[in-house]
């Protein structure tokens, strides 16, 4: 036998589904950030041929309305969207108003009917009594000019056109759009919205390692952070926003490894830095090669004071002999024999790091995690780099992301999880403002269209991608050719599909040689010993990118449509190895970005790129003019323009449309009142 399901009380007289943003059914918020371009969608429909009506209202972190605000239809069928950008941080919600549209059904009823002569004066009288209705919402002016059609539908003595004519003047529609009749109208939602600060969208990061900076291998001697503070201002003439520290805290001498990652150590190597924890200190201490606490508070205060922030590496694990494993024991997983689990990612052995264990006692560890992160927000830091978040349990994730942005909206957590796509989903879900990602693997056209596509489209919604070129971990194949122009090519991909991307110190020096064939380790890791450059920053002691990174950095800051990551869209290209793309941004979307890159770091390839001209906000059949941003030329293109890239000249063109544009729809907190004043 089949059981009906038993109806609501009072059921919804419309169908919604398919609601974006929205993350797990409303489990978690969507994320967004200051003035970020949101797009809303939502299917909608009733039974029948009546047209419907669907507005978006959102409410604000103190209880303010913005809206209503018309959602259009697209596509002629049942989706329809608008766009939005919140300046105000906290949590959001927005619901959705749907409501059976008696003016419009007419309105397309009688544009079939009444110029095929069918039905003609019983359709004119119907359409003046719906519009009868809203002469009371109307201003004195446009009140008698309504009059003055619906006295003109009515008058039988005139011609059908004549009368037909007053009920579709321009004028008229606007009205009936400005002041819809809604029947049966029904709310759905709310769902939860986080706005961020914009730094948890848009980016460049810098990565290096201190203790580098000014050290000397003969005698061997580590940087300081006064050493340190010196290339900062190198740092922020490139354009970079973000300086990224591995850990700073002490390091164990237990098991410390050695150079390129050998098990035996000599008295001066100086060991790795994710090896947290010695005699000295632990998580809340500062490695004393490097300096005191209070020489890394200036050392953030020099970087803030050049508009850079600091990003601290947060790794929870420890050395043998950090201060936990003897006062807290039961923080760790013990073997049969007593010892206690040293970390393993097989192949891989860390015999000088301890992981934790979350399960024996979990309320202690966490209080004392909570504590460290507050205790480096004290000392300035508000960006925090997580090394393997995916090895500690989501639940711990969530409870101290969402601890911490309670009481420090500012602060912002990078998961670096290279894991399994569900729990980089979760991750990101839980709290993380973002996210690494598998760019670093992904080098042809078809890959990086396929991952950028889902980055930007359905998984925009929860996770913020920050697109590293290099990290001290990952040397790409790719990179290890050490031609130029690949990391030209994978710098301007990083620094244009991705609103956040980031480099490690070493890549603007092309710095690419591997440990052994088949491996991304670098040789001579940084991550075991001392690496000072003498090149640093010098252009004229050799080749390097600097140039070429500071000028991405700049057409980053300059164009509006590159801090946007939803408004990615791909463009076709006859050659598999030259990808196009565009983005909008700025005011209602009028700062367009059209990219187009050779993948192939080697070869020369030309191409016909196919532009989506909808997408672009410009006319089919018309050609534009856009200026390269690289070259500094102007050129005509159209729907279908020829490419040609030569590695060794150019790798891309970054052009910006200077055409006359279609604008998007964007609305924003400072319209709602207007919106709400039309329909009073």
């Amino acid at each position: 036998m089949v059981h009906a399901m038993p109806l609501a009380s009072t059921p919804k007289r419309f169908t919604v589904c398919d609601v974006s943003p929205v993350v797990e059914c409303g489990a978690y918020p969507a994320k967004a950030a200051e003035h970020e371009i949101i797009p809303f969608r939502a299917t909608a429909f009733r039974e029948g041929h009546d047209c419907i009506g669907v507005e978006l209202t959102l409410t604000g972190p103190s209880g303010e309305i913005s809206g209503p605000f018309p959602m259009s239809n697209l596509h002629g069928g049942d989706q329809f969207g608008t766009h939005f950008a919140a300046s105000t941080i906290g949590n959001w919600s927005f619901s959705i108003t749907v409501w059976s549209d008696p003016l419009t059904t007419w309105r397309r009823r009688a544009e079939i009917k009444i110029p095929a002569g069918l039905d003609v004066d019983r359709e004119l009288r119907e359409g003046a009594s719906l519009i009868e209705q809203i002469v009371g919402e109307l201003n004195a002016r446009d009140r008698k000019f309504v009059i003055s059609a619906l006295i003109t539908m009515r008058d039988t003595a005139l011609p059908d056109n004549v009368r037909y004519a007053a009920a579709t003047d321009l004028a008229v529609t606007q009205l009936f759009e400005k002041h819809p009749i809604r029947e049966y109208a029904c709310d759905y939602g709310p769902w939860p919205l986080l706005v961020e600060r914009r730094r948890s969208l848009v980016g460049s990061w810098y990565e290096f390692f201190p203790r580098s900076e000014g050290a000397t291998l003969d005698p061997m001697k580590s940087g300081t952070f006064s050493s340190a503070e010196l290339i900062l201002p190198h740092i922020a003439e490139m354009g970079f926003d973000v300086v990224y520290l591995p850990p700073i805290h002490p390091i164990g001498v237990e098991n410390r490894k050695g150079p390129n990652n050998t098990l035996l150590s000599g008295p001066s190597d100086p060991g790795s830095p994710w090896a947290i924890g010695s005699a000295l200190g632990g998580h809340d201490s500062v490695n004393p090669d490097l300096g005191t606490l209070d020489d890394f508070v200036h050392f953030v205060s020099v970087a803030n004071k050049l508009h850079l922030e600091i990003a601290l590496d947060l790794a929870l694990q420890c050395a043998p002999d950090h201060p936990w494993v003897s006062s807290h024991p039961e923080w760790f997983t013990h073997r049969a024999d007593g010892t206690i689990a040293y970390a393993e990612n097989p192949p891989k052995k860390y015999q000088d790091i301890y992981p934790l264990n979350f399960d024996n006692d979990p309320d202690g560890l966490y209080r004392e995690i909570e504590r460290i992160v507050l205790f480096w927000i004290q000392a300035g830091v508000h960006i925090f780099r997580v090394d393997n978040p995916h090895t500690k349990p989501v639940w711990f994730w969530h409870r101290l992301i969402s601890a911490i942005n309670t009481k420090h909206p500012q602060v912002i957590f990078l998961a670096e999880a290279f894991t399994g796509e569900p729990m980089m989903r979760t991750l990101a879900q839980v709290g993380f403002q973002q996210s690494y990602t598998y760019f670093t693997w992904k080098n042809s056209k078809w890959e990086l269209e396929e991952y950028l596509t889902e980055l930007a489209g359905p998984k925009s919604v929860y996770m913020r991608p920050n697109l590293f070129t290099n990290t001290p971990d990952i040397l790409s194949e790719y990179l290890q050719l050490g031609i130029p122009a690949a990391f030209a090519v994978r710098a301007t991909l990083a620094a244009t599909l991705s609103p956040t991307y980031g480099i490690y110190k070493g890549f603007e020096f092309y710095e690419h040689l591997a440990l052994h064939p088949g491996s991304e380790e670098y040789l001579d890791s940084e991550k075991f010993q001392l690496r000072p450059r003498e090149a640093n920053f010098a252009p004229e002691t050799g080749p390097n990118l600097i140039p070429y990174l500071t000028l991405l950095n700049e057409i980053r800051r300059s164009n509006p449509a590159l801090q946007e990551l939803r408004t990615l869209r791909f463009h076709p290209t006859d050659s598999p190895e030259i990808i196009a793309f565009s983005k909008r941004g700025g005011k209602n979307g009028t700062d367009v970005i059209l990219c187009v890159c050779n993948t192939d770091p080697v070869n020369e390839h030309s191409t016909i790129v196919h532009w989506n001209m909808h997408e672009l906000g410009l006319h089919w059949g018309h050609d534009f003019a856009v200026t390269d941003h690289i070259s500094g030329s102007t050129w005509r293109w159209n729907e279908h323009t020829f490419v040609k890239l030569n590695p060794t000249i150019e790798v891309a063109h970054i052009t910006k449309i200077i055409s006359p544009l279609e604008p998007l729809t964007v609305f924003t907190e400072a319209q709602s009142t207007v919106a709400e004043v039309k329909n009073q």
